[in-house]
């Protein structure tokens, strides 16, 4: 996730957009790896050497905007001027003339106080599930006023059916399924939202060592995979994976739902001869010797939704400030994964039995990137996993070209009012903006995958375009 820049508005030296004559210290650098690192998570770069506090992030993106506003988004005006007076002389002569501290402090308290404040989310232990699972021990929750119990979930249809029975107020979900609920497709049809995503990337495919023999996809005929829910982009981008490999993904091989938690036992037992699964179970395939890293799905279709945050549409109606601090929270939560330098204290908040149960290394090597392949090879893939909470009603389209596909979906489809009645782009760019992140002004955009072009404004022609698929 790229984030707005955040350094020192006042000081003439630094360009917030770290352009080519940019005088801070990690642009300064000729390491090119630390300027691309520092412009990924610019959200860290600050006024001085210490990671920002999201409290201190929010406050600096006001200071930020008014800065910049006030010399119109003009980045060479406002260098000169900062250049001429000094940064504190221009600190305190827009003081003068400016509330600052009472901006602050707007954009700090806009929503009201939460209506409910004890809440139940459900979370599947996995890495993508971060942001919902690392609010509870890093205070998120607590900060917006929240005291929320994140439940363990065995799989993707018990945290359907909770939520579904009202058991769970929200739920960390597959970014399919909220599209899948609002239309009835393998569940009650029932109006639910999706207001944030939380990880893009961060699945593989995994293959049992029997097969480093059989690493291309078109030796995989009779071969039995694990896929953790049907309506997953694990499902999808599988199906989409060997499709293109010239294999029918019902004829050729078998698919089965398997919980995240039980893939790893599957591959030993041979009841699998291989998984598309969430983290950390790629890497525990590795750790145990028992499989093999045979492709990110970074690599079939880079920046890729994977999980979100969901929550029936009365939920949201009906508790409005509820509901916007725990987005806010998610939010920001998300945000703080985004960047590096964080995750290795994520990785141990997030390892303990009642969370991910899993030893801090697997989870290290998810978050960091660096990581053993199970091939005698260690890799290092900084965005193997991201986070990045915008919710593009692209994202929704491809997948309902996908349900259509595969004939999880019949008949005419409204691709995009659908998208745009569930994946809640308008709420989560407002709390993006709050909390000082760039927000795209666009909701939809084309995507690249495996060589072929995906145009939302022309999804039902997508669909026909494949060779293999159920779609009549």
């Amino acid at each position: 996730m790229v984030s707005k820049s955040l350094d020192n508005p006042y000081d003439g030296k630094t360009d917030l957009r770290h352009g080519a004559d940019c005088g801070c210290r990690s642009c300064s650098s000729t390491d090119t790896k630390s300027h691309a690192a520092h412009e990924h998570n610019s959200a860290h770069a600050c006024f001085d050497d210490t990671v920002p506090t999201s409290e201190e992030l929010l406050e600096r993106a006001v200071e930020s905007a008014v800065v910049r506003s006030i010399f119109g988004h003009n980045e060479l005006s406002r260098r000169s001027f900062a250049s001429m007076l000094g940064a504190s002389t221009l600190a305190a002569a827009i003081g003068s003339v400016f509330p600052m501290d009472a901006a602050k402090a707007a954009i700090l308290d806009k929503l009201g106080p939460p209506e409910k404040k004890k809440l139940k989310v459900g979370f599947v232990p996995i890495t993508c599930a971060t942001p919902i699972i690392m609010a509870k021990p890093l205070g998120f929750y607590d900060k917006y006023g929240l005291d929320v119990d994140v439940i363990k979930t065995a799989g993707w249809a018990v945290a359907r059916d909770k939520s579904l029975n009202k058991e769970y107020d929200a739920s960390h979900m597959l970014t399919p399924m909220p599209l899948a609920i609002t239309m009835g497709a393998g569940s009650t049809e029932v109006p639910f939202l999706m207001p944030a995503v939380e990880n893009i990337n961060g699945q593989a495919i995994v293959l049992h060592n029997d097969h480093k023999d059989k690493n291309d996809p078109k030796q995989w005929k009779g071969f039995k995979f694990g896929v953790p829910f049907e309506y997953s982009m694990h499902n999808f981008l599988l199906r989409y994976y060997v499709a293109e490999a010239g294999l029918d993904p019902d004829q050729d091989i078998q698919i089965r739902v398997v919980p995240p938690p039980e893939m790893v036992a599957n591959l030993r037992a041979g009841n699998l001869d291989g998984y598309l699964s969430p983290d950390p179970f790629n890497q525990r395939a590795v750790w145990e010797k028992i499989g093999f890293i045979h492709i990110l799905t970074k690599d079939i279709w880079e920046g890729h939704p994977c999980c979100a945050f969901a929550c029936s549409k009365e939920f949201a109606d009906t508790l409005p400030n509820t509901y916007g601090n725990l987005l806010k929270a998610l939010v920001d939560g998300t945000q703080y994964a985004s960047v590096k330098a964080n995750r290795k204290e994520i990785s141990k908040a997030i390892a303990p039995t009642n969370y991910l149960n899993q030893p801090v290394p697997v989870i290290e090597q998810v978050l960091t990137g660096r990581y053993a392949d199970g091939l005698g090879n260690v890799k290092n893939v900084p965005d193997r996993i991201d986070f990045d909470p915008f919710p593009w009603h692209s994202m929704g389209v491809w997948i309902l070209t996908q349900m259509k596909r595969w004939g999880y979906i019949d008949g005419e489809v409204d691709y995009k009012g659908i998208a745009e009645k569930v994946y809640l782009t308008a709420d989560c760019g407002k709390i993006m903006k709050d909390l000082g992140m760039p927000v795209p002004d666009k909701t939809y955009e084309k995507y690249t995958i495996m060589g072929k072009e995906f145009d939302p404004d022309k999804a039902e022609e997508y669909v026909k375009s494949f060779k293999i698929g159920r779609a009549s």
